[in-house]
């Protein structure tokens, strides 16, 4: 089959035709046969690369990854601010109770020293029976203090061990939210120079599609 040639004049005249867009108000000065109005041909848009939309679509999935991450750790922290809280007022009520035996011991220490002196002046007065018996009660008293001395002390030092483990969660949780305000002002910053660099700017569709097969198929791997 023969293909159908047309003249060079006429293949560039269509060509050019093909590239200048129609002004249907433009008029045609019939005595020098000008147009009046001549048609200007619309800048073309500057797309951005495949490599610079490549940048781009990896930096928008990057802060899209880094903002889910961040949501996570915010409720981490949320989380361990709550058990802190429940914590304190457990921490608190051991305070209070240490705060109890360390007063009712410091009464009874009194009461001892009260029960002594009263007995060591009335020893002369007492008959041998009423002396031995009066010691007895003291030593009793004595003894059963010494007993609460010890319960307390241990009472203490497990209140201490409390304390400490509970404040080394709070620096724990501060740490915690410092470096969560940090990693955010730092994907704020990253949101910024996304939008400075690439939000609103033209891309080719197909090279977007391009991308995004690419990074489905790296995906996959």
């Amino acid at each position: 089959m023969k293909r159908i040639l047309l003249p060079l004049a006429l293949v560039l005249a269509v060509s050019a035709q093909a590239q200048i867009t129609n002004n249907p108000k433009a008029k045609v000065d019939p005595k020098n046969n000008k147009v009046s109005n001549p048609v200007v041909e619309k800048p073309k848009v500057k797309l951005m690369s495949r490599d610079e939309l490549r940048a781009c679509i990896n930096q928008q999935d990057d802060n899209s990854k880094e903002a889910e991450a961040i949501k996570v750790e915010q409720a981490s922290y949320k989380s361990n601010a709550e058990k802190l809280k429940a914590e304190k007022l457990t921490v608190e009520a051991g305070e209070a109770d240490l705060g109890k035996m360390i007063e009712g011991v410091k009464t009874e220490k009194q009461g001892i020293l009260d029960m002594h002196a009263a007995l060591t002046a009335e020893a002369p007065k007492l008959s041998k029976d009423e002396l031995k018996a009066r010691n007895e009660a003291y030593q009793t008293r004595v003894n059963a203090f010494n007993g609460m001395f010890e319960k307390i002390k241990a009472a203490d030092s497990e209140q201490g061990a409390r304390r400490k483990d509970f404040a080394a969660k709070v620096d724990g949780l501060d740490a915690q939210f410092k470096a969560l305000e940090e990693r955010t002002e730092k994907h704020f910053d990253a949101l910024d120079n996304w939008k400075a660099e690439c939000q609103n700017k033209p891309y080719d569709e197909a090279d977007e599609k391009a991308i995004r097969k690419e990074k489905a198929a790296a995906a996959g791997k």
